[in-house]
C-alpha cells in the first residue's frame, strides 16, 4: 500500500444538489469540516466549514438554509494519483492553497481523501526530531477582545477570512477562542429558539439569521464573545518538538495551537505551517 492510501481516510459525500441545512447538519455530527459533493455518484467538488462560514456571513439574501444548494459554493476539488509521494500532494496543497486532495485509483476513481490532519499525523511518523516549533511557527495571530460582542467579532473574522480568533481579557491575557462552528450552532439557535439540532436528523429547518450577527438591532449586538468562546485551547512550547504539536492537534481534531514563548502566548502554529516544514526539508537537499 502507497505511504498516500495508509494516511488517506474514506470520504464522506452528498450529492451537490442538496440544501445547505443537511451539508451543515452533517458537517457537525459527523465533527468534520468538508465534504465531497456528486452528482450521479460522480464526485465534482468540495465543501468546506469556512467556504460555508464565509459565504454565510456576507450573503444578504436573507435566504434560509433549505433555499441555497451545495452547488452554489462548492469548489472544484483537486484529486491525485494513489501513486504520488506525500511530498509532492504537501507541494501542490500548498502551491494552491487548499486543504485536502481527493485520492484516485486506477478504475476506481475516487477512494479516498487526504487533508492536513492526515499530513500532520504523516509528519509525526516520519519527520520526528526534525524541527521544533518556533522554528515554522506564526509568530503574529488574529484576536479580539472577549468583551466584545459578536457583531465586531464576526466582522473581523470576515475582514481577515479566518475561520477561528482568539479572545484575550481587559488584561489582554488569552482566555478563549471562537470557530465558525460555533458560530454556526449560535446562529441556529438563534433562528429559532424552538429548534435544537437533532443528531438523529439529517435537516435543520431553521431559518440562518446570518444579518443578526451584523445588524444594527440583531443579536450580534446583544451577545458578547465571551458568551459562547471555547474557554480552553490547546497550546505549546516554542521549543517543543514539531511532531508533538502535529500529535495534539490531530488528537484533537484542531487546525491550530497557540505557541507559548515564556509562558505567554507568542504566536500560533497551523497545519500549513506544518506543510511548510515538509516542502523546506524536501526542497533543501
Amino acid at each position: 500500500m502507497s505511504d498516500l492510501l495508509s494516511i488517506c481516510q474514506k470520504p464522506i459525500t452528498l450529492e451537490s444538489s442538496v440544501s445547505l441545512d443537511r451539508i451543515i447538519s452533517n458537517l457537525l455530527k459527523n465533527n468534520i469540516s468538508r465534504l465531497i459533493l456528486t452528482e450521479s455518484d460522480t464526485p465534482v467538488g468540495i465543501i468546506t466549514e469556512k467556504d460555508i462560514g464565509l459565504f454565510l456571513l456576507n450573503d444578504d439574501s436573507e435566504k434560509n438554509l433549505e433555499q441555497i444548494p451545495a452547488s452554489q459554493i462548492m469548489k472544484m476539488l483537486t484529486s491525485v494519483h494513489e501513486s504520488m509521494s506525500v511530498e509532492k500532494c504537501v507541494e501542490i496543497m500548498l502551491e494552491k492553497n487548499i486543504g485536502s486532495l481527493g485520492i484516485t485509483s486506477n478504475g476506481d476513481g475516487l477512494v479516498g481523501i487526504v487533508t492536513k490532519t492526515d499530513i500532520a499525523k504523516y509528519y509525526s511518523q516520519n519527520y520526528s526530531g526534525k524541527h521544533n516549533v518556533g522554528d515554522v511557527m506564526t509568530i503574529s495571530y488574529i484576536s479580539a477582545n472577549s468583551d466584545d460582542t459578536l457583531q465586531i467579532v464576526v466582522s473581523k473574522m470576515i475582514e481577515e477570512k479566518i475561520s477561528r480568533i482568539f479572545l484575550k481579557n481587559k488584561d489582554n491575557e488569552p482566555e478563549g477562542i471562537i470557530t465558525f462552528r460555533d458560530l454556526f450552532h449560535v446562529a441556529l439557535e438563534q433562528g429559532n429558539v424552538d429548534s435544537v439540532l437533532d443528531s438523529t436528523d439529517d435537516a435543520i429547518s431553521v431559518v440562518f439569521k446570518r444579518k443578526g450577527f451584523l445588524s444594527e438591532s440583531g443579536f450580534g449586538k446583544t451577545i458578547f464573545a465571551k458568551d459562547i468562546m471555547t474557554k480552553t485551547f490547546e497550546s505549546i512550547d516554542f521549543e517543543e518538538d514539531l511532531s508533538v504539536a502535529c500529535d495534539t492537534m490531530a488528537q484533537n481534531r484542531i487546525n491550530g495551537v497557540g505557541v507559548r514563548i515564556n509562558d505567554k502566548l507568542g504566536g500560533v502554529l497551523s497545519k500549513t505551517d506544518v506543510l511548510k516544514a515538509i516542502y523546506i526539508d524536501n526542497h533543501s537537499k
